[in-house]
This record gives C-alpha cells, structure tokens and sequence, in this order.
C-alpha cells in the first residue's frame, strides 16, 4: 500500500486525468489523492453513468459485490476529483489533446470488445458473446435494444466454464420469480419470464480439474432450486498430471470436489431444467438451423485429450479427431474480453493490452521507452483477469510508478487540467456528466425501484439517461414526486398546469420521439458548475490542502441526493410543459 506523500515543492499543480470510470479507474483515481496532497484528478467515461463493470457486470443476484460503489463515490466527493460521464475517448475527444492539458494521463478504459473463435458459423443469428448477455441484462444502453431469441428453443450452450460462463447460465436457470427482486434490467425480466429455455450446456476444452471458475460461483449454480445436475463420471478420472496441478492450488481442488459431489446426485432431482457440465470438447464450427434459415442449431465439437506443456505442469487441449453435434438455439460465447486500442496509443494486439512496465505505457515490448505522462491500469494493463480487488493491487503498481515518475514531469510549465478539458468540450460542445448528474439518475432509478421491490429500475437507453441532464430534464415518470418536487419551486404563475405536466428545459421542448439521438445539451451550465468546484480546491494561485482527518470526514460521509432540495435558478431551467 502506497502511503507516501509526494514533496510539496511538486504537489501543487500536478494535473492528473483518469480514462474509465470501472474499479481500475476508481482505485487509481483514490490512490492519486492519498499520495498527492495536491493532485487534481479528472475521471472521464464515455458512459453517464460511473462505476463500469460494477454496474454493468456484476451479476443482479450478486448485491455484495457492488457494495464497493460506496467507496468509490467517496472518492468522487473528494474536493480535488470530478467525474466527466458521456465523454468518449477518441471520438469526443482525443488522446493527444489530453496529454497537452493533463500532466499525467491514465487509460483504465477496460475492455469492451470480444475474442473471436474464427470459426464457421461464428455469424449465425443466436451466437452471442457472454459480455452482450451480460450487459444486456444489466441494462448497458448500448444492448438494451438487443435482439435475444429465448422463446424458440429449449436448450442453449455456453462455450467456456469461468465465472462470467457460470453467471449466464445461472441467469438463463434461475427462477425469474427471484430475479425480480434484483436490479436486473426489465426488459430481460420480461425475457426471461418468457424463455423456452430448460437445459443450459456449460463446455470447456479441458476438464474439471481445469475449470476456471471459483469454488463460490460454482456452489451458487449448484445450488439453484429444482435444477438437474448431469457430470459423467468418466470426466472426473484424475490422472497423475491433474494431481500435480492440484497438489498446490487450492482453488482448483476445491472446485474438483464440488463437481466430484454433484456427480454423485446427478440426475436425481425432478426439476424442469437442467445443467450439463461437458469436458473434453472444443467447438469446430456452429451448425446453422434446420428450420430457421440465418439461425444457429447447434455445435460441431471435437473431443479433446489433454498433453503437458513442457516443465510449465500447465496441461493443454489438443483434438483427437472424434466429432460429436449438440443440437441448441442459443450460443454465448464466453471466451474472453479484448480492449480496444485508441489513435496514438502502443497496442500489443496479440495479447490484448498496452505494452507497459508497473503501468508505464511503453512503444513495444521490444523497445522499452516510456511514454512521458501516460500509463495504464486494469484490464488494458494485465489483460481480462482476475476480481475486482485485483484492480486495487494493480492501481498502487502504477500509482507507485507515477510516484517514482513524478520529479521528472516539467509541472513548472503549468498544464490547464480540468480547467482546460472544460474548456475544449465546451468548444466541442460535448454534453457531460458530473457526479451530481450521475446522483440524479441514481435517485431516479431506485424510486422507481422501491415501487417494484428492486434495488433500482435501471434507465437502461441512451435516451432516458440523457434526460436526466439539467439542460434537458425530461422526468421519466411525469407524475413522480421527483417531478412535483421541481414543480412545488415554481412561481406561482404556473400553480394552473396540470399536475402531471413533465417538466421540460427552457430551451429544449423535446417530444420523446425525437430524442432517439442525442440532443445539444449546452455545457455553458457544466462548465460553471465545475469550475466552482475546481477554484474551491485550487485557490486564486495554489492548491488548497486538506488534511487528512478532515479529508476522511469528507468523503466518508458524501451528501446524500435530496430532490427536495434542488434549486430552481434565477433563469428558470425548469418550466410546466403546456399541452
């Protein structure tokens, strides 16, 4: 853990911006401000939501984890951090101009592309990837309009046996009666309570002893109510080489043993659905459907043996020429994520990540020069593995190496940082997301919620988000009392509108049918707004620094979002739409 501080002679000016607002990006942007007194840090997104994975990852039957949103808006209150939502890196804004205003730039942007299998049939209508299953029932607004067939077969199969594989199987079995009462996105509830689907293949290339799953995800699915669990026995035959894997790691074993124990029961409950683990098969190509023309009807599999890899003890997959078909409807491939590389950026396009050391962003692995001022952290640095604490240990790498950096960035010539973002997306006019903005929709989304009995009801299109900005606030439930809040501090000229009319921005009256893009939104407002917040922490000439105990009252208690409290302004942003 990084507790050193950074010598005051450089901790007055060090501009600090942070791409991705996931836990990599959070867990940097925290480790900054504890080891700089004085560092202005900026989390840009391309989403108006933060918290990345967290909220359109983790599983809705999975609360616990997303507790460490808690932390993370800790950090965003801190005086010296501000979030920028709905700002994309590369196309609203380039990766050049940020390292011209900032002195430090950090790419935690993750990975929002797939692993391709590259082979036949990978096109067919019905292959999807685990990551679009997943955001689309987590209500991502980029596959909220998703098209997922769940009502024309029965059987489905999942390629790959890691945690994200068992997620969307446990989503597909599990009971929709109890996915209600989760944060999962309506429209996949819908789905769901529709689907056709009672039997979920989960595939791997090797065997049981080599599951990439955790012994905690994998008891979950076990233990899902009325399922059928089938394991052939003859999968679970150790030889020497699985012995050897397992001698010392215990997460395998344990896993082991568990699938070991539901082999003995398989077969013996009466539920209507029902889960196979299948060993030993690597898909050869996708069978296109024999009644569904452009669908997919099943897998061609090859079975496979596993061969040592030299003295790694690592066992491989290698076919044995023996196919077998297994007739399906659906497909979700869960093969791995891979980032995407931005204009100007080293990509190692083999591997999937930035070529860097402790996080300095490098031109290749073959030529080890730093790139002054930029590094990288979680995904995009190590690849598409491990939990979200891992990302913790990974931000106090690179942290550590910004640390190591700093006496050797030029901060006498004084770079613009937030002041100089606000100005090029006001030139842009981009449309940006605060912290606050981002409190507004939270609110919304869990009023919503507290009528159904979730958690939140997620705004799940682009459209409903972007209706939550104060330059066009169109409340998503006309007659909520989010809305009657806002109405209540309206002059009383207006007390004769109807007591539902939404309330709209005074320069954008937008029927909902013309919002299927994303209107102008003005960020003369933004900009005011951010600034205050940034004079507060700079001062006329330098950084205010804030001590430590007064610091951790800060951001251990953040305001909490009240509607009631809003200000209406002076030029009346809010005004009653008059039918």
């Amino acid at each position: 853990m990084i507790a050193r501080k950074f010598s005051s002679a450089t901790s007055r000016s060090l501009r600090v911006c942070v791409v991705g607002s996931g836990p990599a990006g959070f867990y940097t942007a925290e480790k900054m401000l504890k080891a700089h007194e004085g560092a202005e840090v900026d989390i840009i997104d391309r989403l108006p939501t933060p918290f990345g994975l967290v909220r359109s990852g983790v599983a809705p039957d999975h609360p616990e984890t997303k507790i460490v949103i808690n932390q993370f808006s800790r950090v965003a209150h801190n005086e010296r951090c501000s979030f920028f939502g709905n700002v994309s890196l590369g196309s609203s804004i380039s990766l050049s101009e940020l390292r011209q205003i900032y002195h430090v730039v950090v790419l935690a942007y993750g990975a929002e592309s797939d692993r391709v299998l590259g082979i036949p049939g990978e096109e067919l209508k019905g292959v999807h990837s685990a990551r679009e299953f997943v955001w689309w029932y987590n209500g991502h607004p980029d596959f909220s309009n998703m098209t997922l067939d769940l009502k024309n077969t029965d059987t489905a199969i999942v390629l790959g046996q890691g945690n994200v594989a068992l997620d969307v199987a446990r989503i597909l079995l599990r009971s929709p009666t109890e996915l209600a009462t989760t944060d999962i996105a309506s429209h996949a509830l819908d789905a769901l309570r529709e689907s056709s689907i009672r039997k979920v293949y989960l595939v791997g290339r090797r065997g049981p002893v080599q599951a990439a799953c955790t012994a905690k995800e994998l008891r979950e699915i076990l233990a899902i109510k009325d399922l059928n669990i089938n394991i052939k026995e003859a999968d679970l035959v150790k030889t020497s080489a699985d012995e050897e894997e397992m001698k010392n790691n215990r997460i395998r074993k344990r896993v082991f043993e568990l699938l070991s124990k539901a082999s003995s029961t398989s077969g013996q409950t009466s539920g209507q659905r029902e889960l196979e683990f299948t060993f030993f098969r690597k898909p050869d190509k996708f069978l296109e459907s024999d009644h569904r023309n452009g669908y997919v009807g099943g897998v061609h599999f090859e079975k496979t043996t596993l061969k040592g890899n030299g003295d790694s003890g690592y066992q491989i997959a290698t076919g044995t020429g023996e196919y077998e078909d297994i007739k399906c409807g659906l497909v979700l491939k869960s093969i791995g994520y891979k980032s995407i590389p931005v204009d100007g950026l080293p990509f190692d396009h083999s591997k999937g990540v930035v070529p860097n050391i402790k996080g300095r962003v490098i031109s290749s692995y073959d030529v080890c020069e730093a790139e002054d001022g930029l590094y990288v952290c979680g995904w995009l640095k190590r690849g598409p593995t491990g939990i979200i604490a891992t990302n913790l240990y990974d931000a106090e790498e690179t942290v550590a190496s910004i640390y190591e950096d700093v006496s050797k960035i030029e901060l006498t010539s004084r770079k613009p940082g937030r002041e100089g973002l606000l100005e090029l997306l006001e030139s842009k006019k981009i449309d940006f997301f605060t912290f606050d903005d981002w409190k507004k929709i939270d609110f919304e989304e869990k009023r919503v919620g507290s009528l159904k009995g979730k958690p939140r009801e997620k705004l799940t299109t682009w459209k409903d988000l972007l209706q939550i900005h104060p330059s066009v606030f169109l409340p998503i439930v006309a007659s909520s009392r989010l809305a009657a809040s806002f109405r209540s501090q309206l002059p009383s000229d207006h007390s004769t509108q109807h007591p539902s009319s939404p309330l709209l921005s005074r320069n954008h009256i937008i029927a909902s049918d013309q919002l299927t893009n994303k209107p102008h939104m003005s960020t003369r407002p933004r900009k005011k707004e951010a600034m205050k917040k940034h004079k507060k922490v700079t001062g006329a000439h330098e950084i205010k620094t804030i001590p430590d105990s007064e610091e951790h009252e800060q951001t251990t208690t953040p305001p909490v979002y009240e509607p009631e409290k809003i200000p209406i302004h002076e030029n009346q942003w809010f005004k009653p739409f008059k039918w």
